[in-house]
């Protein structure tokens, strides 16, 4: 878990390296400008780090599936050979969806302006500015396919859990469940945070999109969850539970007491 946890904190860098610092350069410098070919590389950039992070996300899915419907099993089916060849694959993954819609979005000509109205370049939003309808017909078939293996995984990741619950419940011991549930929690706040973030952003309802909105969910779901997901598997740490539980209740004594003073 620990070699997952390693790729999935590199993704969760990629991710915030390819839109924060860009958006905060233009913010400084009173500018909304980027290069054609920096656009293009934080597309495929972007796409190629939250593809790998998603199979990864489904890869450590099976990892917690081993774990406690297998334990037995795991150092044959997770050894380190093992491991490297998923990692391996689901890097091979991200490289392969971003370098298909980039290549195709990219070679779209370009008749709608050039004003995307995001903090980063995204491929949906490129796509509104072509003029091509065979591109952009190629590259909702590109789509289409992607919708199909992230549904994959999908599926994969719900029935693991399926079994992996019903494999907790059967534990005898109550402190044996609560361990094997807090062992899955972490992986599955961060599966649900990446999904319905991802989700809404794409799927909303048309009678609710705005420029205003589309900006909101992309920052919700392109710099939210790789900020998040380091303190979500950072919670099961005893010590840091501790470290914030007293700044909260500093925060929190501290606020009684500007209260009662100022009354």
């Amino acid at each position: 878990m620990g070699f997952f946890l390693l790729n999935l904190s590199l993704t969760d860098l990629g991710c915030i390296c390819t839109t924060v610092p860009k958006a905060m350069h233009n913010s400084l410098h009173n500018t909304t400008t980027i290069s054609y070919t920096g656009c293009a590389a934080q597309a495929f950039l972007f796409l190629f780090f939250m593809s790998a992070e998603y199979s990864l996300l489904t890869i450590m899915c099976y990892d917690r599936y081993v774990a406690i419907c297998k334990p037995l099993h795991y150092g044959t089916l997770l050894g380190s050979r093992a491991c490297a060849h998923m990692a391996a694959a689901a890097w091979a993954t991200g490289v392969l969806i971003a370098l298909l819609h980039t290549a195709n979005t990219f070679s779209l000509p370009l008749c709608q302006g050039n004003a995307l109205g995001q903090f980063f370049c995204e491929i949906p939003h490129i796509l509104k500015l072509s003029c091509s309808q065979s591109g952009y017909h190629r590259e909702i078939g590109v789509l289409v396919v992607g919708i199909c293996l992230g549904f994959g995984c999908f599926i994969f990741i719900v029935f693991s859990y399926v079994q992996i619950f019903r494999a907790v419940l059967r534990i005898p011991s109550q402190q044996g469940r609560h361990k094997a549930f807090s062992t899955c929690l972490p992986h599955l706040a961060v599966v649900s945070l990446f999904l319905s973030t991802s989700t809404f952003a794409y799927l909303k309802p048309l009678s609710i999109s705005s420029p205003s909105l589309d900006l909101a969910l992309s920052v919700l779901y392109s710099v939210v969850p790789p900020a998040l997901n380091p303190l979500i598997y950072s919670l099961r740490n005893q010590e840091l539970k501790n470290a914030l539980r007293k700044m909260m209740t500093g925060c929190f004594s501290g606020a009684i007491k500007c209260l009662y003073s100022g009354a």
